[in-house]
């Protein structure tokens, strides 16, 4: 059994415990001082190790409002999440599945931008991708009084989503 304390039990390598910078060391423990300084390692970057960033509400909506108009999710998942016209819009534009897949691939979400133009108001774009078609997607979310976002508007295209008016092709 080893009498050395600072390495843990089945240890192999000769180098104990690193020491707080400005602290004591010696030849055996930490790491070798160079003419410039102590040698250290850079901390390694990885995606892993950098803090989770919530979404934000344009891009949680794009990611939903994809889903219902790629007919991936039916559109009462959209229920509590719009305002106004917007789920009447829905409710009749997704059976027609305007962003649906092309030739077998899924539609993704490529880019998603926003802009405040106003306090609790959210203008976003998004641009779609499915197989080798790209479409674009606007929309409009409004913050109510409860600091929830709520869909507003939706067009896609350059032409706004209302009943009876196809998508265009």
């Amino acid at each position: 059994m080893s009498t050395d304390r600072t390495r843990p039990a089945g240890r192999r390598d000769q180098s104990g415990p690193r020491s707080a910078p400005g602290g004591p060391r010696s030849a055996s423990n930490g790491p070798r001082s160079t003419p410039s300084g102590p040698r250290s390692v850079p901390p390694q970057r990885s995606r892993r190790l950098q803090p989770h960033r919530p979404q934000r509400p344009h891009q949680w909506f794009a990611e939903r409002l994809l889903a219902v108009l790629s007919g991936q999710r039916p559109v009462h998942w959209m229920l509590g999440h719009t305002i106004g016209e917007a789920y009447d819009q829905l409710a009749e534009l997704a059976p027609s599945t305007p962003l649906r897949a092309t030739h077998g691939s899924r539609p993704v979400l490529r880019h998603c931008r926003g802009a405040q133009p106003a306090t609790g108001v959210v203008e976003a774009f998004a641009s779609i991708a499915a197989g080798d078609r790209v479409r674009a997607m606007a929309f409009r979310l409004e913050q109510g009084a409860d600091q929830r976002w709520r869909c507003a508007a939706v067009e896609l295209g350059g032409e706004r989503l209302t009943a009876g008016a196809p998508g265009p092709r």
